[in-house]
């Protein structure tokens, strides 16, 4: 369990999240949890398939195809689809694995944190930012 002032370097820390699974549609929590991010000053990448963008940004169909630094990897996918996407973070410059509320991988998680990533399961990056750093809520 990542305790409240490593979850609050890790908030002050990012400046660009790359966001598995980010959605185009505004009603869904995948959408409107980046939302909040980027109008909180975060820079945000979308990795969606489906998508050429998201907020205003270009969209990547995996982690790997993104050709930028980012600092931490958001996912929002089911937690038994975790493994892959965790596996091309590893490939990748992100320093934070993050799964968001009601996702998480003990198994992907263990491999992340053995290749020296924070892993953060089963918590909403919103939340803990407003909680934490006191971001806009209506944002």
């Amino acid at each position: 369990m990542v305790d409240d002032a490593t979850l609050r370097k890790i908030l002050l820390d990012t400046r660009t999240i790359a966001v598995v699974g980010c959605s185009k549609d505004p009603l869904k929590e995948a959408h409107r949890v980046p939302a909040y991010l980027q109008a909180n000053g975060y820079r945000i990448i979308p990795v969606n398939p489906t998508a050429d963008t998201i907020l205003g940004e270009t969209a990547f169909k995996s982690l790997d195809d993104i050709r930028e630094p980012y600092d931490l990897v958001e996912i929002f996918r089911p937690s038994e689809h975790v493994p892959p996407f965790v596996d091309q973070a590893l490939r990748g410059p992100a320093k934070t694995v993050w799964m968001q509320t009601g996702i998480s991988n003990d198994e992907a998680a263990r491999k992340a944190e053995a290749a020296g990533r924070i892993v953060v399961q089963d918590r909403c990056m919103r939340t803990e930012h407003m909680r934490l750093l006191g971001g806009l809520p209506g944002s």
